[in-house]
């Protein structure tokens, strides 16, 4: 089966395991995608993830992480550039959501990055998606 939107469909995928308070998910692994479980890894968001090779082209195991009353810590994940409407932001111009509370996740020349790090690196790129 082919899926058009890659992002979107692990940001789902992930959107709806934290809904039913699953351990982990698994996704399709393409290069931002691993870029993006990194930077969710790397902000605290999730546990940790592994790539999985199944043959083909691979998958994403992701250990999601919850408060210790059970909540989860994504309360809302956002696509922000979609195929059809992409959204590039200077990193001046790169949003802070929450009052620098949640994350931007911005893909620049320099790989995958958090808002944070793309400012102290002073670059700017595509807005992929907005964690709260």
């Amino acid at each position: 089966m082919s899926i058009g939107d890659p992002i979107a469909d692990m940001l789902t995928r992930i959107r709806n395991a934290t809904n039913v308070k699953a351990k982990t998910v698994t996704c399709i692994r393409n290069k931002v995608c691993v870029g993006i479980a990194g930077v969710l890894r790397d902000e605290g968001y999730i546990d940790s993830f592994d790539v999985v090779e199944d043959g083909r082209q691979g998958l994403i195991r992701i250990r999601l992480k919850y408060a210790t009353s059970g909540e989860s810590l994504m309360h809302s994940i956002k696509r922000m550039s979609k195929p059809g409407r992409r959204m590039y932001s200077g990193s001046e111009a790169l949003p802070r959501p929450l009052q620098g509370l949640g994350i931007a996740i911005v893909s620049t020349s320099k790989g995958v990055l958090s808002d944070r790090k793309a400012r102290e690196q002073s670059v700017g790129g595509e807005l992929l998606a907005i964690i709260e």
